[in-house]
């Protein structure tokens, strides 16, 4: 900071006259009023000074903020993601675990089926040879017939 100082009213220092009681007050007033100038701005700058530094405060608890912020986020996605990996673990466990009891059943019914068509199978041999046996007692029957008068 500079400090000015005006004396324009002061005698200069090769004049030997005394100064008046007028002159005196000028010269006091035009110090006073240069030295609450000076002090207005100071407190000026001061003022200045202490807003730049609470606006920085602010700039750098938003900064805190928001990389607290990120940190939060980070988390938040880094344990929803290990939720959402053991849900899908969950649900492929559950998923083979339907599968399974859907195979044991399916086994049983195709066991149960592979009974039936191997009943089936033997039914139709059975119906087979009774076809057969009727299709030659026709034929017996029908020579039978033709050879009685």
């Amino acid at each position: 900071f500079r400090m000015d100082f005006f004396f324009e009213d002061l005698p200069s220092t090769s004049q030997s006259t005394p100064k008046s009681r007028h002159e005196e007050s000028q010269m006091t007033f035009k110090v006073k009023a240069t030295s609450t100038y000076m002090y207005d701005n100071i407190y000026c700058s001061s003022r200045i000074d202490d807003i730049s530094r609470r606006v920085q405060d602010l700039v750098e608890k938003i900064n805190d903020s928001r990389t607290s912020d990120q940190t939060v986020m980070d988390s938040f996605q880094e344990k929803l993601m290990e939720k959402v990996t053991e849900m899908c673990q969950q649900m492929k466990e559950h998923m083979y675990t339907v599968y399974e009891e859907n195979s044991n059943e399916m086994q049983v019914k195709l066991q149960e089926l592979s009974e039936v068509l191997e009943s089936c199978t033997k039914l139709n041999t059975e119906l087979m040879e009774a076809t057969n046996a009727l299709a030659g007692l026709r034929e017996g029957l029908a020579i039978s017939k033709m050879s009685e008068p």
